[in-house]
């Protein structure tokens, strides 16, 4: 069983329907923070199905449960969300989920744990129904499933994608879509296609752990700070190839426009746990900066907070992909990044929820704190 991850837990949250992509007006009177009032505890409704711990920090797997036989049930829905929190990533194998089950779950997974009401799921600005892949056998396009595509990666980032390329495969660890001002709280993502030959893995990383990898005084400055996080890759793209961008409404109201900037604390507080995770690292900040320092001090910070995600593999997991596995993770909580070791088509399918509006807590726990690993003079 998982650990609790507190004795906080919310006032029961009203499941609404899951809406439909239709952007909300101006007029709508809406709040990006969370609407948990703290930390969630796991009622233990999914102990009954065989699993186990990856690795001791990171990633939990499931090896026969069908994900389609509990997304009727909220409390098992919401348990498995406070579990993806609390373990990162969690794994399943040979899913029969839908397209459309799949974007319901994402949506669930979210509203059961308290994000805000206008928080839909996201629309990518370059991987959209616009590039023409479809997402099922009956060529239906949607523009709230971004592909995840070998050949459209290898199209448009040609050097990044190839195999026998030069590049440090370290350059990949990401959270997704924080370059938008309500990023993604929970990902969900089925690989359809896996590479015929070896490779095509994912791996991921705990930022709990780097958080709890700082000392105390790097800790508490990384707490003081924010970082710009920035993609300019999207308009590259569109310069290079002529392809359209998502523009306007991508899931969020406040989720507009082809800056791909946004601010976000280096410390990140996860609220359905509580707990303390390193925000500001990898790809996602590497045309960005951390506000408030000096460029040089700002290059030190990101090449060492990335430096913590990267040579620490105690804190990553790496998953070998089947036909038709799926994952989910919490994107606050963890970064990832694909191997690009492989020949042959990958591809699948990823639904992202937007959360809340990225915070601090001050009084937020780290994950060693929450367990009770700190040693007593620490």
């Amino acid at each position: 069983m998982s650990p609790p991850s507190a004795d906080v837990d919310i006032q029961p949250i009203t499941t609404e329907p899951v809406p439909n992509k239709a952007a909300p007006t101006s007029a709508q009177t809406h709040s990006s923070a969370s609407r948990l009032t703290g930390p969630l505890t796991y009622s233990g409704s999914l102990d009954q199905y065989e699993q186990f711990d990856v690795t001791a920090v990171i990633g939990r797997e499931f090896p026969t449960l069908q994900l389609s036989e509990i997304l009727e049930d909220d409390i098992k829905v919401r348990d498995l969300a406070i579990l993806v929190s609390q373990r990162g990533v969690l794994f399943f194998r040979n899913q029969d989920l839908t397209v459309d089950q799949q974007k319901t779950l994402a949506q669930k997974l979210g509203e059961l744990t308290g994000k805000p009401e206008t928080s839909k799921l996201h629309i990518h600005a370059l991987a959209n129904s616009k590039r023409g892949i479809a997402v099922d056998e009956n060529g239906k396009l949607d523009d709230e499933i971004s592909v995840i595509s070998s050949e459209q990666n290898r199209r448009f980032y040609k050097e990044k994608y190839d195999r026998l390329g030069k590049r440090l495969g370290s350059e990949g660890w990401h959270a997704d879509i924080t370059f938008e001002h309500i990023p993604s709280d929970y990902a969900i993502l089925k690989i359809t296609h896996p590479p015929a030959d070896a490779g095509g893995d994912t791996l991921w990383a705990s930022g709990y752990e780097a958080y709890d990898r700082l000392s105390p005084a790097f800790q508490r400055l990384a707490e003081s700070l924010t970082a710009t996080h920035y993609q300019p890759g999207f308009k590259e793209v569109k310069e290079k190839f002529g392809v359209d961008l998502i523009e306007d409404y991508r899931g969020a109201p406040e989720n507009r426009g082809l800056e791909f900037t946004a601010v976000h604390p280096v410390v990140r507080t996860n609220p359905v746990t509580g707990w303390k995770s390193l925000f500001a690292a990898g790809n996602q900040i590497a045309n960005g900066r951390i506000n408030g320092v000096t460029e040089r001090e700002s290059e030190i910070l990101k090449m060492y907070f990335t430096q913590l995600i990267v040579e620490n593999h105690d804190l990553q997991v790496r998953f070998r992909w089947n036909k038709n596995d799926l994952a989910i993770w919490d994107n606050r909580s963890v970064f990832h990044t694909a191997t690009n070791d492989y020949a042959g088509k990958r591809q699948g399918n990823r639904v992202v929820s937007l959360g809340e509006k990225p915070y601090f807590d001050p009084n937020s726990k780290s994950r060693r704190q929450a367990l009770g690993l700190v040693p007593q003079e620490e």
